[in-house]
């Protein structure tokens, strides 16, 4: 956005695609307003403008522009508050000698978007909570988009083919704060289709056969974790046990640690003063890590393939099907930070679950841990259809 389009849009108090803001000092409020412009229920097909050192009349508020603000600023689109993911710049701008920080935001294909499980919008000078029928138009709007794989309706099923009460009991409650619960005069049915689980129509998507179907398999065919534990080193060693690990994410997540933690190997040693120290051969944390990012970045399109976790006398392989997505590559593979995500909904829908603490970090915490249990550094082998990760053995 050029110099001269940000001058006219801060001049311009009656504007509703700007919003002004003296200081970093209420984050709240600059979320709120990120994710009414990444809605854009004017439907302006134009990206919105929070100006952070502005007071409300336009003029400057001579704040320091520091890398920290920025970097705040940056974090609000991936702390885990705003979904889906807002499409948004933070820049550092110089207008008429003074400075300020500028977040442009665009239009999000796939609204509603939300913050802290409350869809915000702005219409004119109002900026406040969206009514059903706004939250409706905001669902219409998506339907004229190129929607991401996760949220495709799966024309063979019906709303029959979910687990309502799972998701009334655990999945809603876990997207929306009680309070909006409460206040809450839709339908099931609309409920579903705002949490992107069903289209309007009442079809379900393949996030919530995923997420809270009665039998994802059935609809998904790859949507299984193959369990392997084999005596020995290779895979044609005797195999010493196999499971097919399936059910609603929560359930399916729930059943392979469980799985896990069953395998794990912990042994006892009584240091001098009598004190007793277990270490594990893996680290349950860094399993756990690893096996929710291959449910989380696998491709579920165009494949029957499981991921498949391979349990070796000497190592832990676990493959997921889909290569590297987006602006991850086979060369940054695996370095902090550097993340991209093929499943958007779903790594809402394990967000707002608690499989997932902070977008982007589960490699590095999963290598944290392994390093304090003594064990060797995680191995990468990606290639454009699968990914393997091996674990090896505590020495």
């Amino acid at each position: 956005m050029k110099d001269s389009e940000l001058l006219k849009l801060l001049k311009d108090t009656e504007s509703d695609r700007v919003e002004r803001k003296a200081s970093l000092s209420d984050k709240n409020k600059i979320a709120q307003a990120i994710c009414a412009f990444a809605n854009d229920i004017p439907n302006y097909n134009l990206p919105g403008v929070v100006l952070i050192g502005v007071n409300d009349d336009g003029s400057f508020s001579e704040i320091a522009i520091t890398d920290k603000l920025l970097l705040d600023l940056a974090d609000l689109k991936t702390n885990g508050n705003i979904y889906p993911f807002p499409m948004m710049t933070v820049q550092k701008r110089v207008l008429n000698d003074c400075e300020l920080a500028v977040i442009i935001v665009y239009p999000s294909d796939y609204p509603p978007v939300r913050y802290k499980g409350r869809t915000w919008i702005r219409i004119g000078p109002r900026r406040g909570i969206a009514t059903p029928e706004e939250e409706r138009r905001l669902i219409e709007k998506r339907l004229t988009k190129d929607l991401p794989y996760d949220i495709h309706p799966l024309g063979a099923s019906s709303i029959t083919d979910l687990d309502l009460d799972l998701f009334t009991r655990i999945i809603l409650p876990s997207f929306q704060p009680p309070e909006v619960i409460e206040e809450n005069t839709r339908t099931i049915e609309e409920q579903l289709a705002s949490l992107r689980f069903t289209t309007l129509d009442g079809i379900p998507t393949v996030l919530g056969i995923l997420v809270t179907g009665i039998n994802p398999r059935m609809l998904i065919p790859c949507s299984y974790v193959q369990f392997l534990r084999i005596d020995g080193e290779d895979i044609t060693d005797p195999i010493i046990s196999q499971k097919e690990i399936q059910g609603a994410l929560p359930d399916l997540l729930r059943r392979l640690e469980e799985v896990l933690e069953l395998n794990i190997s912990v042994a006892s040693d009584i240091t001098s003063s009598s004190r007793e120290i277990r270490s594990p051969d893996y680290p349950l944390q860094a399993l756990q890590q690893l096996c929710r990012n291959a449910v989380l970045h696998r491709s579920y399109q165009g494949t029957n393939a499981p991921i498949r976790v391979y349990w070796y006398n000497d190592r832990i392989e676990i493959h997921s099907p889909g290569g590297p997505y987006g602006q991850v590559n086979r060369d940054n593979f695996g370095k902090p930070a550097i993340t991209d995500y093929r499943n958007t909904n779903l790594a809402e829908a394990m967000k707002h679950l608690g499989y997932v603490q902070r977008f982007g970090y589960g490699l590095v915490l999963a290598k944290k841990v392994l390093a304090i249990n003594g064990n060797p550094d995680l191995e990468f082998v990606v290639d454009d259809t699968n990914i393997l990760v091996t674990i090896r053995k505590r020495v």
